[in-house]
């Protein structure tokens, strides 16, 4: 059985958790928080969350992650078989995670971890992430889904991470720099949540952020 490593609050372990469930692949979900303790031994050479282990060895980084599932257990197929289409689904999930999250991300601090960023840095951001989100947009179709009609590997990538970039430029920027480049990410995401995969990935983030809050405040409350 697969082992997927990381936690719930972690967007790029939902993104391989939502391909694991759809993909309805048996898999052990293994609590591990980025650090020493998923460097060690290999597993993830620079400590980062997700990774995997099969009976082959570890494997880390969520699209190599995601390739080698979809090589695996190619039914039901969550890349299209013609080529040219695979390569736009996989352009469009770079651009998500590559230059619209990791740009976005860089607002984490302030937005969900109680640290400050200088207006130079809040203003820097935002014209990064003003000028990604505007790329993302011309790549994206949305119609329904990220890259057209079929649910696909770029869907698992963008549920995750846009409702991030979005809430994180308005706590920080006080715009929802998302839905101000014209992505109406909220009906996306209604959409995408009549999976039932998206519901459980919900509904585990939902309650690991519980947990995460009640043990900060049971913390304060040690003297």
């Amino acid at each position: 059985m697969i082992k997927l490593c990381g936690f719930s609050l972690s967007n790029y372990h939902n993104k391989v958790k939502f391909i694991l469930l759809e993909k309805g692949v048996d898999f052990e979900e293994v609590p591990v928080r980025p650090g020493a303790a998923a460097s060690e031994g290999g597993k993830s050479p620079l400590g980062k969350v997700p990774f995997i282990e099969t009976e082959h060895g570890f494997l880390s980084e969520s699209q190599a992650i995601a390739d080698y599932l979809e090589a695996r257990f190619p039914t039901p197929a969550l890349m299209p078989a013609d080529p040219w289409q695979a390569a736009k689904v996989r352009e469009l999930i770079t651009y998500c995670d590559l230059h619209v999250e990791l740009c976005a991300r860089q607002l984490y601090k302030q937005a969900f971890f109680g640290g400050k960023l200088t207006s130079e840095e809040t203003e820097r951001v935002k014209a990064q992430l003003v000028k990604h989100l505007a790329a993302f947009k011309t790549l994206a179709r949305f119609a329904p889904y990220a890259v057209g009609d079929t649910f696909t590997q770029a869907d698992c990538a963008v549920y995750v991470s846009l409702p991030l970039a979005a809430l994180a430029s308005k706590l920080v920027i006080g715009e929802d720099l998302v839905a101000a480049a014209g992505i109406d990410w909220k009906g996306y995401v209604k959409l995408i949540e009549q999976r039932p995969a998206a519901q459980k990935i919900a509904a585990d983030r939902k309650a690991d952020q519980e947990r995460s809050m009640a043990a900060a405040r049971a913390e304060k409350l040690v003297p």
